[in-house]
């Protein structure tokens, strides 16, 4: 069995699914890359410089979040990394990180509704199923889209477990 990498009292479930959250979120910005280079993925009209940087940069954006759920297992999620200036060496605030966690999920869950209704309404001329031309690049789409619904589950779980093992108590968020 693969070694990850994880503090020791991490519970096992919890380093799995922080490790899951990056490999899930990589098919869908694969898919991202694939259209902008000119794949045929979906269909578009005009491909302009500023389409391709919003779909790179986004792309970019998404996994970085993705990884920082890795820190709610790892050391440098309790203590910032030495070579970050003005912070290096310090504690990492608990009910910060936990906060910053939670409100991501919730996030994450607010974007999936909104895209959910703006694919299923067909209300936007730049939703990704308005550009499909079949059902391999349909069933493409979402194979690589699915794997999101599971992103907010897993970093709220894995928010919990870091908010138990840094010894918060249950009032804490609210303070």
């Amino acid at each position: 069995m693969m070694k990850l990498k994880a503090l020791p009292n991490v519970p096992r479930w919890a380093v799995l699914a922080a490790h899951a959250v990056p490999l899930i979120v990589l098919p869908s910005g694969i898919w991202r890359v694939a259209l902008t280079f000119g794949a045929p993925v979906a269909r578009v009209e005009d491909p302009t410089l500023g389409l391709a940087a919003y779909q790179l940069g986004l792309t970019v954006l998404a996994e970085l979040l993705a990884f920082l759920t890795l820190g709610l297992v790892r050391e440098w999620g309790e203590v910032f990394p030495r070579r970050l200036p003005f912070l290096g060496g310090r504690p990492v605030g608990a009910r910060g990180a936990t906060s910053a966690a939670l409100a991501g999920a919730f996030g994450l869950v607010a974007l999936t509704c909104w895209f959910t209704y703006v694919v299923y309404a067909g209300i936007s001329e730049y939703s990704p199923v308005a550009h499909i031309e079949g059902p391999f690049q349909e069933a493409l789409l979402y194979a690589c889209y699915l794997p999101l619904l599971a992103w907010a589950p897993l970093l709220t779980a894995v928010a919990v477990a870091y908010h138990r093992r840094r010894g918060l108590t249950s009032t804490s968020l609210t303070r």
